[in-house]
């Protein structure tokens, strides 16, 4: 069995796992798992109301990593701003897409989604899964961006919309 390098977070550091945003670690564990002893980052995701136990060993090859530092969280947002790249493919195919990125845990990608999904008040309405895909970015993009600025959600979800606003202007 071949040993990975364990990253280096600690308990109470911001992670990002890619299939569930941004969580906490709560504690690095032991467990004894068919025989063997496990080192184990228990992540707590607070909003979703749930833990996840993650091999210290396999976190790196997982996709667990760091909350993005202040020029990632910067680019994201000038992102936002950019103009809308709607692709002509059917919607289940964008869809499928939407939902790669976000899944992804890559923050630009996030930001891409939420920028492509964004309707403006005058804009014709959101159908549900589009709304869905929307929200479920704006929120993991929102939770990251909170706490890679160390302030609440409400702070980071207006940084947000006054980027999404100064593309309209």
């Amino acid at each position: 069995m071949t040993r990975t390098k364990r990253p280096e977070f600690r308990p109470d550091d911001f992670v990002v796992y890619p299939a569930h945003g941004v969580g906490r670690i709560v504690q690095i564990e032991e467990q004894e798992v068919a025989g063997f002893k496990l080192e184990l980052f228990v992540i707590s995701f607070e909003k979703d109301k749930m833990t996840l136990r993650v091999p210290t060993n396999k976190a790196v090859e997982s996709g667990l990593r760091s909350v993005s530092p202040p020029e990632v969280i910067a680019h994201a947002l000038k992102t936002l701003g950019g103009k809308a790249r709607v692709k002509k493919a059917m919607w289940s195919r964008r869809a499928q897409e939407y939902e790669q990125k976000i899944n992804s845990g890559d923050l630009i990608s996030i930001a891409e989604v939420v920028r492509d999904l964004h309707r403006a008040d005058d804009q014709r309405e959101q159908s549900y899964s589009e709304r869905q895909l929307y929200e479920a970015a704006l929120e993991r993009l929102t939770r990251e961006v909170a706490a890679a600025a160390g302030h609440d959600e409400v702070g980071a979800q207006r940084d947000i919309e006054s980027a999404l606003v100064s593309r309209a202007a």
